[in-house]
């Protein structure tokens, strides 16, 4: 009797004959830490994109500031939104380069997990909330979407969504930040996970830039002149010269590189909008209240560690805690504050 192709090894091989030989095949799949048996229908890394899609804090993400602080305009971008923009140019460049775009999406989807509320200026209180108990910890987002993946979120009974060692290697490396990741070095080591990180970087320069616009922070007119005579007046415009050039340039060096001049202007770009916009003086007024919100709860639940979810890991009560400020979503940070620090009206 003939052995029956399953629509998953059907898959595989159809990746093995039309993949570039740099792709990350699903069949050469380093694997998952705890072993388990291959779906029928679907690879490896596309489960792993299910998995990821279907946990609590994916779905936690669209609560979560990008930039602006729950931003009361229906169009401003959230952390969710952040996230599938960058699966979307993330797809788009690994389909350019015929690369494993299944891969792509699920370290894409997942790369921001761990961040905290209320965005950069939330990861820096909790940070330093986290320093005042602990000397020299940090607490980086890139770690902690790591930690939600391995330990903090759940399958039924299982400890973890169980995901693929270059999906864990693409999420742990997506961003610059230098942190303590035991057995991760600072670049990923698939071409895929290589390019989110730039991914991550393109997605957020231009739709920052759209929503800063929006909100009234800058005028079209305060853009660099130079970086936008190099890529463009809007922001399709923008997007359209980056991943044309990132294609161009990995395609001609076998590695995911930008061009020198298109690179140098999405580099001033970046270091235009941390001026006026991430550390302006509108973020730094909002930092402050932040940072009272993080320490507060950060202290109270010091205090009163019976408060924590029985859902968090046991173990270093400063952890405890980091891990459950992070999970946050902004409104549930500030209801939690709320309910410490504002009277409740008696009702006879």
């Amino acid at each position: 009797m003939a052995m029956t192709t399953s629509i998953r090894e059907e898959l595989e091989a159809r990746e093995a004959a039309t993949l570039s030989p740099f792709a990350a095949l699903a069949k050469n799949s380093r694997g998952r830490r705890t072993p388990e048996p291959q779906d029928a229908m679907r690879t490896c890394f596309q489960r792993d994109r299910d998995r990821i899609i279907h946990s609590k804090a994916f779905r936690r993400l669209m609560h979560k500031t990008q930039v602006f602080l729950s931003p009361v305009g229906d169009h401003y971008r959230t952390r969710l939104t952040h996230s599938l923009e960058v699966m979307q140019l993330s797809r788009s460049i690994a389909r350019g380069l015929n690369l494993n775009e299944d891969l792509a999406e699920a370290i894409a989807l997942g790369h921001d997990l761990g961040h905290s509320p209320f965005g950069h200026s939330g990861e820096s209180a909790l940070s330093e909330a986290l320093a005042s108990y602990e000397p020299g910890a940090r607490f980086i987002h890139s770690e902690q979407s790591l930690r939600v993946v391995t330990c903090l979120e759940r399958r039924g009974d299982k400890v973890g969504l169980n995901l693929n060692e270059e999906v864990l290697d693409g999420i742990a490396k997506h961003s610059k930040h230098k942190g303590a990741l035991a057995g991760y070095h600072d670049i990923p080591f698939t071409l895929e996970g290589q390019i989110v990180r730039y991914c991550d970087r393109l997605a957020y320069i231009n739709h920052d830039i759209d929503d800063a616009l929006r909100a009234g922070v800058i005028a079209a007119g305060d853009l660099p002149a130079e970086p936008i005579t190099v890529l463009g007046d809007t922001g399709p415009r923008r997007i359209d010269a980056l991943v044309h050039d990132l294609v161009e340039h990995s395609a001609q060096a076998g590695e995911i590189v930008q061009g020198e001049r298109v690179g140098g202007a999405m580099a001033a770009l970046r270091a235009f909008m941390f001026e006026r916009v991430y550390l302006g003086p509108q973020a730094t007024q909002e930092h402050a209240k932040i940072e009272g919100v993080v320490r507060a709860l950060f202290s109270h639940y010091c205090a009163h560690p019976d408060e924590i979810p029985e859902s968090i890991p046991t173990g270093d009560l400063a952890r405890r805690v980091t891990d459950y400020l992070a999970g946050m979503t902004d409104r549930f940070c500030i209801h939690a504050f709320e309910r410490l620090s504002v009277p409740v009206a008696f009702a006879p």
